[in-house]
C-alpha cells in the first residue's frame, strides 16, 4: 500500500467515527432520559394519588411512606438497576410535585 491510499482510508474512517460517535451518544442519552422520565412520572403519580386520598398530607412524601401505604412497590433506577433510597421523596409545592432522589 502506498502512503496516499493509507491517508484516504484513515481520513474516511476518521470522518465516519466523527459522525457516528456523537450520534450514538445522543441516542443513548435520550433513551436514558426517557427511562428516568417514565419512572419519575410513576413515582409522582402515586404520590399525587396518596396526597389526594388524604393519606399523605405532608409536603414531602417519601418513597418509604409510599411503600408502607401500598401505593408503590419497591422501584429501581432504570439505568443502574439499583433500588432508589427509601428517603428519596416527592416534594409538593401547592399543586406541583417534583421527585428528589437522595443518594
Amino acid at each position: 500500500m502506498n502512503i496516499s491510499r493509507i491517508t484516504v482510508i484513515t481520513t474516511i474512517i476518521s470522518i465516519i467515527l466523527l459522525l457516528t460517535i456523537p450520534t450514538f451518544y445522543k441516542v443513548i442519552k435520550n433513551h436514558n432520559d426517557n427511562l428516568y422520565r417514565v419512572v419519575e412520572g410513576k413515582i409522582i403519580s402515586r404520590a399525587e394519588q396518596c396526597f389526594y386520598d388524604e393519606k399523605c398530607p405532608e409536603n414531602e412524601i417519601t418513597l418509604k411512606e409510599l411503600y408502607e401505604k401500598d401505593y408503590l412497590e419497591e422501584i429501581s433506577n432504570p439505568v443502574t438497576k439499583e433500588y432508589y433510597n427509601e428517603n428519596s421523596y416527592v416534594l409538593r409545592n401547592k399543586t406541583d410535585f417534583k421527585f428528589i432522589e437522595v443518594e
